[in-house]
């Protein structure tokens, strides 16, 4: 892919961006970090309770947890109660695209309410419920009222508040008589409370996600509702508003399950540990290090974006963020070194996105699938190291055809820092991180090993303090973690975890309604349905022989599949859009025989792609805002550059060895070297460069034999090899004999 008619980069006063530029990206692009600008008693109500929600997750991941139903719903008191005083509304003035948006989930919102009130006795409590709902329904409407000044809340939004903490309350302070006395046989103040949960809940999704993930809570409950209207396969019983709220809102099935169960003991203590982490400086000692890893060779500017991204990634849970704050730095360099502005954000914005797919974090979904699969959390983080890895090496490769294309060298002897200077002034960062991946592996509980992290962070973050007062004045003070800046960070930890949570609650939608409806099990059988029926095709139309019904019908399965999580995964952040796929579209490779694990690896990456995929690639658009570059054609370099991450997911579905799934050392070292040979190979066909650069043909070649390596035929690998070897080795000749 030629570049030699992109814009010259910009020079380097041009490209700087101030941390308020930096910043005001983000929440651009990022919606998880869209907060509302905020002062006076407002600002100190908002600091205050974030700051005990934080300090109550860290004292109850070191001295023990509340049972099951009791922390998630305190933690989700907190959580929707801020929601509506920290995220404004996207845009001051309502446009029609909001104005369509809000009177659906309006409709729909009626639509319930007039549901749910057949279904109560009539009594006058019933009527005033009723009222007040519809008058919550109009609420929802983006109606301006009277301009707010700087630092004050719309009325709306503090009722929205309100409702928000109080249906997760509501079952904090009633816990005994509904869980225990009560239990099964719910009040109507229970389906009020519900109701009131469902609103809410898809209001604070709307606020802080979007409108993508709230159509999908939406669409869920609708159909439960609507079961005997649903076409063939899709068709079940129905069920009632008041049995759903009951399910959803009651219990552990749905609102309360295991989305926002995770979040509530896991995810929120890594969040936290990344901001008091990135607080104390281990973010620019990850830059450091990249930079003495990968900065002195060919084009060592696009590899230092590499390697720091995918250290950067592994405590940042957000690929965007990752994106913004390392590509502030990564992308001017590689601009100023000669890389085209699509390119360099490009390779920023895939790199930031294989953080999610890196142990030993990978954006919290560790945690996730070690819930849903009941696997130990230090066999998950072993089992992503050959993904993550392949995922690097292919752009790596990318980066380094490219960098040899365009005859670039590497970074300056001044520009690299020196590894004994940066140990001296940062060795104490890595100790909290190397304690808690060292807690993890023992098989310690995640968020008791994330206790000690954010501890450990906290305590020696004072070592430079203490370091000035030796005489040694290397160290920077600035990462100090003073009382001032812990109430910072832990107000920004609690803030961060906000949207997630959210999100996960309204996850539980999808969840529940797919255990009371068994949208799974009918979302496995049409996908199987319909591999199978264009298998049967392809293997008729087979004059060889060559070909299995059971190996078409797979194929076409993992296309069908991938290609559902891509568009679910479409703007929702990387947890709960694992959470959605898992539970829908995992069963359905199962189906197929492949191992478990191996299909939640498969739905897990592609969910992660969608961030780098057009048209809603936001990774990529962030990025592109960097680079001063088209978003779209770098969202379309960013996908390309990713594709050893679209590649993975396939390759340890034909061979789980991979993953250390039924474990065969011929078949892991076969693998590997296929896997290797196909990156290889498709990474110099997209570049267009091997020693030389490629014609059409040699990249249709080496194409084609790329994507035949991936099988875990031996046949097909020896051709595929022999394909790639033959072409390669005519280009280097080719270019030694014009070289001489």
């Amino acid at each position: 892919m030629s570049q030699q008619h992109d814009k010259p980069a910009l020079t380097e006063v041009e490209e700087a961006l101030s941390p308020e530029e930096i910043e005001a990206m983000i929440r651009e692009y990022d919606s998880e970090s869209n907060f509302r600008k905020i002062a006076g008693p407002v600002a100190i109500l908002v600091t205050v309770t974030s700051v005990i929600l934080s300090l109550f997750h860290l004292y109850t991941a070191g001295f023990g947890l509340l049972n099951e139903v009791m922390h998630r719903t305190v933690h989700l008191a907190f959580v929707m109660g801020l929601v509506f005083l920290v995220f404004p509304r996207k845009r001051a003035a309502p446009t029609p695209a909001m104005w369509r948006t809000s009177i659906v989930f309006a409709a729909f919102y009626l639509f319930l309410i007039m549901d749910l009130f057949d279904q109560l006795p009539a009594t006058m409590a019933t009527y005033v419920f009723s009222a007040g709902m519809v008058a919550l329904a109009a609420l929802t409407l983006p109606i301006n009222g009277k301009n707010t000044k700087p630092g004050q809340i719309a009325l709306r939004d503090w009722v929205f508040a309100a409702l928000g903490a109080g249906f997760s309350a509501y079952l904090a302070v009633f816990f005994k008589d509904i869980f225990i006395v009560n239990v099964g046989e719910p009040r109507p103040q229970e389906y009020m409370m519900g109701l009131i949960a469902i609103i809410m809940t898809l209001e604070a999704t709307r606020r802080t996600m979007g409108a993508t993930l709230a159509y999908i809570g939406a669409f869920c409950i609708l159909y439960a509702m609507f079961g005997p209207y649903m076409p063939g396969i899709l068709a079940h019983r129905g069920y009632g508003i008041d049995r759903i709220i009951n399910h959803l809102f009651v219990g552990t099935e749905g609102i309360y399950g295991v989305a926002v169960g995770v979040v509530a003991t896991y995810v929120f203590h890594f969040v936290l540990f990344g901001i008091l982490a990135q607080m104390s400086g281990l973010g620019q000692l990850f830059i450091d290090l990249a930079t003495i890893i990968a900065g002195r060779q060919s084009g060592g500017s696009a590899k230092v974006s590499v390697v720091s991204s995918g250290f950067f990634g592994m405590i940042s849970g957000s690929p965007i963020a990752n994106t913004v704050t390392t590509g502030a730095f990564t992308i001017p360099l590689m601009k100023r070194m000669g890389f085209s502005g699509r390119f360099a954000g490009a390779v920023e914005a895939s790199a930031s996105c294989g953080g999610q797919v890196t142990p030993p974090i990978m954006g919290a979904s560790a945690f996730v699938m070690t819930e849903m699969l009941g696997v130990p959390y230090n066999e998950i983080i072993l089992i992503a190291i050959i993904p993550a890895a392949f995922h690097y090496l292919a752009i790596l490769l990318m980066v380094h055809l490219e960098s040899k294309r365009l005859g670039l060298a590497g970074m300056s002897a001044d520009k690299i820092p020196q590894m004994a200077q940066v140990m001296k002034r940062s060795w104490h960062l890595l100790v909290p991180l190397g304690v808690m991946v060292a807690l993890l592996l023992m098989q310690y509980t995640p968020f008791l090993a994330a206790f000690w992290g954010i501890l450990l962070t906290i305590g020696f973050s004072y070592i430079p303090l203490v370091a000035h007062k030796l005489g040694n004045r290397d160290m920077d003070l600035e990462t100090v973690l003073t009382p001032k800046k812990l109430v910072i960070g832990f107000e920004d930890g609690a803030k961060f975890a906000l949207a997630i949570g959210a999100a996960c609650a309204c996850v539980g939608f999808l969840l529940g309604i797919t255990t009371l409806t068994g949208l799974g099990f009918k979302f496995s059988a049409a996908v199987v349905q319909l591999a199978y029926d264009l298998a049967a095709f392809v293997t008729a139309l087979d004059f060889t022989g060559l070909l299995s019904e059971k190996s078409i019908a797979l194929f076409f399965g993992l296309v069908f599949v991938a290609i559902a999580c891509i568009l679910m995964g479409a703007g929702i952040p990387t947890t709960p859009t694992y959470i959605i796929l898992a539970s829908i579209a995992a069963p359905a490779l199962t189906e197929f025989g492949v191992p478990l694990i191996a299909t939640h690896f498969f739905v897990f990456y592609f969910g992660v792609l969608a961030d780098v995929t057009p048209p809603v690639a936001l990774a990529a658009y962030a990025a592109a805002g960097l680079s001063r570059a088209d978003p779209m054609r770098t969202g379309t370099t960013a996908f390309r550059l990713s594709m050893g991450k679209a590649l993975v997911p396939f390759m340890f579905i034909y061979a789980p060895s991979l993953l250390f799934v039924d474990f065969s050392p011929m078949e892991f070292v076969l693998a590997l070297f296929s896997g290797i040979l196909a990156i290889l190979a498709l990474s110099a066909a997209y570049i267009g460069f091997w020693k030389r650069d490629l014609v059409l043909a040699e990249k249709v070649l080496l194409t084609l034999a790329g994507l035949v390596l991936i099988s875990n035929n031996w046949i097909a690998i020896a051709v595929g090899t022999l394909v790639v070897g033959g072409v390669l080795a005519r280009a280097s000749k080719s270019a030694r004999s014009v070289a001489t």
